[in-house]
């Protein structure tokens, strides 16, 4: 059975997409749907197993994740749009992007990565720890130890997105991440680099700049989407 995403929807205009992060919901947005739904169609997404959207039968992956955003796209018709995503949400809207490139008109990449190397090392350590304490016992018959283990897999074993595949991709994006990131910077920058129509901002704050230093990251996006 394929999952059918739950969204939250506020405004009018170009529709823009909110692409949450690892173990979260699209409520992980209140600001941004806030100030936002001012100007775009704002929607926020539930990704597959996360929110109230329903975990289905098909594979916990970010390419599951990224044919789920095309689904949800037609499901509402929505042929071409503006992607902000947040950490997985990021890798997602990347992932979608690197295969339907005619579909997105700008795209937001906030603490996103390609790889799991990209991670800070202390906290990558720690995620492969407790995914090598999940993995020695899986698969699991509780429902809720099963997700916790596939929410910790995705981080320890995924993507495996390689720099130079984002040469060709000409959608003008905004990579923007805190100066104390859980990505370390010289990875956010070399994403920035990677793509040929990218601009980079880093703003004070850690990984959850959207939430905890939402004004500078507003403005920042802003400028960016509204902008000739």
């Amino acid at each position: 059975m394929e999952s059918y995403l739950h969204y939250r929807e506020e405004g009018t205009g170009d529709p823009l997409i909110l692409l949450h992060g690892n173990g979260e919901d699209g409520g992980y947005f209140v600001h941004q749907i806030e100030r936002f739904s001012q100007r775009f169609r704002t929607i926020a997404v539930d990704t597959r197993g996360h929110g109230a959207s329903p975990r289905g039968d098909a594979p916990f992956t970010f390419a599951q994740f990224a044919r789920d955003l095309e689904n949800f796209l037609n499901e509402l018709e929505l042929p071409r749009v503006n992607l902000l995503g947040f950490s997985d949400g990021g890798i997602i809207a990347l992932l979608f992007a690197l295969e339907h490139p005619d579909r997105v008109e700008r795209m937001v990449l906030n603490g996103a990565n390609l790889f799991p190397e990209g991670v800070e090392p202390g906290l990558r350590e720690r995620i492969r720890a407790k995914h090598e304490a999940y993995r020695g016992n899986a698969p699991y018959e509780d429902a809720d130890t099963q997700r916790k283990y596939e929410l910790v897999r995705l981080m320890a074993e995924e993507p495996h997105i390689d720099p130079a595949d984002l040469a060709d991709l000409a959608v003008p994006t905004l990579v923007i991440a805190g100066t104390g990131d859980m990505i370390e910077e010289e990875h956010t920058r070399l994403i920035a680099a990677s793509l040929p129509c990218a601009e980079l901002a880093i703003i004070p704050g850690d990984h959850f700049i959207a939430r905890d230093n939402h004004e500078a990251f507003n403005d920042a996006v802003e400028r960016f989407l509204l902008a000739p």
